[in-house]
C-alpha cells in the first residue's frame, strides 16, 4: 500500500533519520514509537506529502488514500456539528446536489422520447448508484454513531461548532477522518483529548477497520489494544517489531543488551588496534600490519547505543507534611454554570493517604470538582471543606501557562527548590527530557508539551500533603510518565487525580469516583476494578446491545428464559455470599469493639501498652474488618447489577 524507500530527512546538515525504509501493508496496525524529537511526527508528514524528504521516495498503490490527524488543527466556526462532520462525505454531498438538479430538470421536461431526456435519466441512474455505493443512504446514521462514540450527546448535534472547546474540536476532525474511511490512517496522538469511554470506542473502531493504521501515542493500553506491530525510530534508524507495544518493550530490552555487549566488544577491539598502531607505528618491520589495522578501523561500522535509560532514576516527591485524618469533605455538592447543571448531590470524604481517581466523560464535572477542592470554584449548593493543616499542590491542564516566560528552564526549578534536592535539579530535568543546552532555554520558547513537563517537574520539588492533578500525563512521553507514576506510588500524602490514562492510573489509585449523567458514584477499588464493573470497554456499544436484547426478547423466548433463570441463580448465590460476609463483618466488629474496651482501660484487662504485639494484633483485626467490608460492598454492587439486568 505505502512504501517508504531509503528516506532521509536532514536539517542543516544533521540527519533526523537516514535512509530508512518501511512498508505499510493492508490491515497493518502499527505503533510508531521513539523519544520526543526522534522524528515520528516528521515521518507522518513525509508520508502525507506535507514535508519533502531530503532524499528517498514514498510511493503508494494507485487506489490508496490517506487520512491524517495532526496534533493541532483548526475547525471552521461557520456550521453546526452535524454539518461540519458531514463534510467528510464530500462526494456524497456533491452527488446529492447533482441528483436533486437532475430530478428537477427531468420533472420539467416532456420530451420523453428524445436522446437528451434519455441521457438525463442515465446520468441520474449512475449518480444514484454511486451514491448508494458510497453509503449515502446511511450517511446520517454513520455520522450520529461516530459522534456519539466520540462522546458527543444527541443534543450537541445541531450546536454551532464555535461553542465547542479545543479538545472537542479535535474530536470533530477525528470524526470527519473516520467517516472518510481512507486506506491508511495516520494518527498523531489521537487520544490526547479523549476520555476513557471514547478511547475505548476508538480502540474498537480501529481494531475492526478494514484499512491500515499507523499511529503515534503515549497511551500504553491504547497501543496494546490496537496495534500488532511496533516501529521504533532511534538514532536516525528504524527497528521493526512484529508485536504490540508491551512485547516490544521486552524485545527492545533484549536487543539493547545485545547492542551494549556488541558495543563493548567493538570498543575493546578499537582500543587494542589503536594501542597496536601507536606502539608499532614507526617500526618498519610492522608497517604492513599497522597499515592493515588503520584501514580496518577506517572501514569499521561504528556501533551506536541509545542514551542511558533514565526511567530508573529514583525521583520522589518531598515527604508530605502531617495533616488531619480528614483531608476534605464534600457534602451535597452540586455545580451549575448558568442554566447548565454539571452534577448534583456529590457526597464523599477524602481521608489522609487516599489515592483517588476522578473519571468520566468530558464535561461531566471532573475538573470542576478538582477546582472546588482547591478553592478555585465555589459549589452552587452543598459544601466543600478542606481539613486541618492541608497543603495543596495543584497541577492544572493549563499549568504550563502559569510560569514566567523570562526564566530559564533551570531557573524555574531553582526558584522553588529547597534543601538537598537542589543538587539534583539537572537529574530531575533530565528525567523530564531537558538535557544539555535545553536547561538554559527560556520558558517562553518551549513547546506546550515541554512547558507541561517543566510544570510537573517544578511541582515535585515542593512539600504538599494533598496533590490534585488534572490530566498530568498529557503531552508526556512514556519515560516521563513512568517516572511520574513511580514518584506518585511512593508519595506518602493524599492524591486526587483526573486522568484518562488507564495504564497510568493502574497501581496508583485505590478508589474511583465516576462522574456520569449528573451524578457521582464511588467505586472502592483500582481503575481495573472500576473498568471491569462498569464494563466500560465500550459503554455505548453495550447500551446498544442491551437495546437489541430487549427488542429480541419476543423472538428469543427460550434463550431469554434460560438466561433469566441463570441470572436468578446468580442472584441467590450472591445474596447468600452477602449474608455470610455480613456475619463475618459483625463478628469482626464485635472483636474490634472488645479491643476498644480493653485498650480504653488496659490495667483492668492486664494489657501492657508498651508491648508492640498488642497494637499489631489490634491493627491486623481492623485491617481484616476493612477488607471484609470492602468485599461486602463489592458483592452488594454485583447484586445490584444482577437485579438490574432483567428489570
Amino acid at each position: 500500500m505505502v512504501s517508504i524507500d531509503n528516506v532521509t530527512v536532514s536539517f542543516g546538515g544533521w540527519d533526523l533519520f537516514k535512509e530508512i525504509s518501511l512498508l505499510i501493508n493492508p490491515r497493518d496496525r502499527i505503533g510508531l514509537v521513539g523519544k520526543n524529537g526522534a522524528g515520528k511526527t516528521t515521518l507522518l508528514k513525509v508520508i502525507m506529502g506535507l514535508q519533502p524528504p531530503t532524499s528517498g521516495v514514498v510511493t503508494m498503490s494507485g487506489d490508496t488514500t490517506l487520512g491524517y490527524l495532526p496534533q493541532q488543527m483548526k475547525v471552521h466556526d461557520t456550521t453546526t456539528l452535524v454539518e461540519e462532520t458531514a463534510k467528510a462525505f464530500e462526494e456524497v454531498l456533491h452527488l446529492e446536489r447533482e441528483m436533486e438538479r437532475l430530478t428537477a430538470e427531468i420533472a420539467s421536461r416532456e420530451d420523453y422520447e428524445s436522446e437528451a431526456y434519455g441521457e438525463l435519466v442515465h446520468r441520474l441512474s449512475e449518480a444514484t448508484e454511486r451514491h448508494n455505493l458510497l453509503g449515502g443512504e446511511s450517511r446520517d446514521a454513520q455520522i450520529e454513531r461516530t459522534l456519539l462514540g466520540l462522546g458527543f450527546k444527541r443534543e450537541d448535534l445541531h450546536k454551532p461548532t464555535s461553542t465547542f472547546s479545543g479538545g472537542w474540536r479535535m474530536r470533530i476532525e477525528l470524526a470527519k477522518l473516520l467517516l472518510r474511511r481512507p486506506s491508511v490512517f495516520l494518527l498523531d496522538e489521537p487520544t490526547n483529548h479523549l476520555d476513557i469511554e471514547s478511547i475505548q470506542w476508538l480502540e474498537g473502531y480501529l481494531k475492526d477497520y478494514p484499512g491500515a493504521v499507523l499511529l503515534i501515542s503515549h497511551d500504553r493500553d491504547f497501543l496494546d489494544n490496537v496495534t500488532n506491530r511496533t516501529v521504533e525510530l532511534l538514532l536516525g534508524k528504524v527497528y521493526d517489531y512484529k508485536v504490540p507495544y508491551t512485547q516490544y518493550v521486552q524485545l527492545r530490552k533484549e536487543r539493547r543488551e545485545a547492542q551494549i555487549a556488541a558495543y563493548n566488544n567493538q570498543q575493546r577491539l578499537i582500543e587494542k588496534s589503536e594501542e597496536f598502531i601507536e606502539k608499532f607505528r614507526y617500526k618498519p618491520t610492522k608497517s604492513n600490519q599497522v597499515q592493515s589495522r588503520i584501514k580496518q578501523l577506517e572501514r569499521l561500522d561504528r556501533i551506536e547505543i541509545d542514551e542511558e535509560d533514565l526511567s530508573a532514576l529514583n525521583l520522589k516527591f518531598p515527604p508530605a507534611p502531617r495533616s488531619g485524618q480528614i483531608v476534605a469533605e464534600i457534602k451535597g455538592v452540586g455545580k451549575a454554570f448558568g442554566e447548565k447543571r454539571v452534577f448534583s448531590d456529590a457526597e464523599f470524604t477524602i481521608e489522609k493517604g487516599d489515592k483517588i481517581a476522578l473519571v468520566g466523560r468530558n464535561g461531566e464535572g471532573k475538573t470542576t470538582m478538582a477546582r472546588m477542592i482547591i478553592g478555585e470554584l465555589e459549589p452552587t449548593e452543598g459544601t466543600v471543606k478542606v481539613g486541618a493543616n492541608v497543603s495543596i499542590g495543584y497541577y492544572a491542564q493549563n499549568q504550563d501557562d502559569l510560569m514566567d516566560g523570562d526564566f530559564t528552564v533551570y531557573d524555574t526549578l531553582d526558584k522553588v527548590a529547597v534543601g538537598d534536592i537542589r543538587t539534583r535539579l539537572r537529574d530531575i530535568l533530565g528525567a523530564f527530557l531537558f538535557r544539555g543546552e535545553d536547561v538554559d532555554k527560556k520558558v517562553r520558547v518551549l513547546s506546550g508539551g515541554e512547558r507541561s513537563r517543566l510544570a510537573m517537574a517544578r511541582m515535585m520539588l515542593s512539600p504538599h500533603n494533598l496533590l490534585v492533578l488534572d490530566e498530568p500525563t498529557n503531552h508526556m512521553d512514556m519515560r516521563s510518565k513512568d517516572i511520574l507514576k513511580e514518584a506518585i506510588r511512593k508519595y506518602d500524602g493524599t492524591l486526587v487525580v483526573v486522568s484518562h490514562d488507564r495504564e497510568f492510573l493502574d497501581g496508583v489509585v485505590d478508589k474511583v469516583y465516576e462522574f456520569r449523567d449528573g451524578g457521582v458514584k464511588e467505586y472502592l477499588g483500582g481503575i481495573r476494578y472500576f473498568l471491569e464493573k462498569r464494563r466500560i470497554e465500550d459503554m455505548r456499544q453495550i447500551e446498544a446491545r442491551e437495546s437489541v436484547v430487549k427488542e429480541q426478547k419476543s423472538t428469543a423466548g427460550k434463550e431469554d428464559y434460560l438466561a433469566k433463570k441463570e441470572n436468578e441463580r446468580q442472584i441467590r448465590k450472591t445474596q447468600k455470599a452477602i449474608e455470610e460476609k455480613e456475619n463475618r463483618v459483625a463478628e469482626l466488629e464485635s472483636q474490634v469493639a472488645e479491643w476498644d474496651a480493653k485498650l480504653s482501660a488496659p490495667e483492668q484487662h492486664g494489657i501492657d501498652l508498651s508491648d508492640s504485639k498488642v497494637f499489631e494484633q489490634y491493627n491486623a483485626l481492623k485491617q481484616a474488618l476493612a477488607f471484609e467490608e470492602h468485599e461486602w460492598e463489592k458483592l452488594c454492587y454485583e447484586l445490584e447489577l444482577l437485579e438490574e439486568k432483567f428489570a
